[in-house]
């Protein structure tokens, strides 16, 4: 999947039951560390090729990548079928535990409790976001992610992305006696 716009450049493949491997370069090091932690602990193949107007902040790319995430994740997914559909996990990362709640529902929406402000290195956390909010709405997910408690920054971002990661790992299980997963029988 390609993205072309002003202000990024991006090229993206992922194989959904894959084992983990990944091949990221936005430009961005704390945000290319996060999408590998997300590949490895999601078992998602993932390869990312970002260009971004960096010089500008890194918002575009951080934005843009979730964007295209989403698109991708959104085309592998649906319709659904055969799946778990609903997922949770809690990732603790020493002082840290976040939360995950996962709906493949195909109805976009975010609760994001996690971190919202400072910066990890140089990275501005409250792009986690937005990130996560374009994943969301573009996948077709029902997103919750919620810190339970934690006071570092870098474990607080890291547990969020593992969390999202094997929460949706556990979304996408395959299960042939669910069909599909809705009493609407269609999602």
């Amino acid at each position: 999947m390609k993205r072309i716009t002003k202000e990024t450049n991006i090229e993206l493949e992922l194989k959904i039951y894959g084992n983990g491997k990944s091949e990221i370069s936005t430009g961005i090091g704390f945000f290319d560390h996060m999408l590998e932690a997300f590949s490895k602990h999601s078992l998602i193949d993932l390869k990312i090729k970002c260009s971004g107007d960096l010089e500008v902040d890194d918002h575009h790319s951080v934005e843009d990548v979730g964007i295209v995430l989403g698109m991708a994740l959104r085309e592998q997914i649906y319709p659904i079928e055969n799946v778990e559909r609903y997922a949770n996990s809690v990732v603790v990362m020493d002082e840290t535990a976040v939360e995950c709640d996962l709906d493949l529902s195909n109805r976009a929406f975010l609760v994001y409790e996690s971190l919202k402000s400072g910066f990890i290195g140089k990275f501005d956390a409250e792009l986690l976001e937005e990130f996560f909010r374009a994943v969301a709405f573009n996948a077709g997910f029902t997103l919750h992610l919620i810190k339970k408690r934690g006071t570092n920054k870098h474990h607080i971002a890291e547990a969020t992305f593992k969390a999202f990661a094997i929460a949706l790992r556990r979304a996408l299980e395959k299960n042939k006696r669910v069909g599909i997963p809705s009493t609407k029988g269609v999602l």
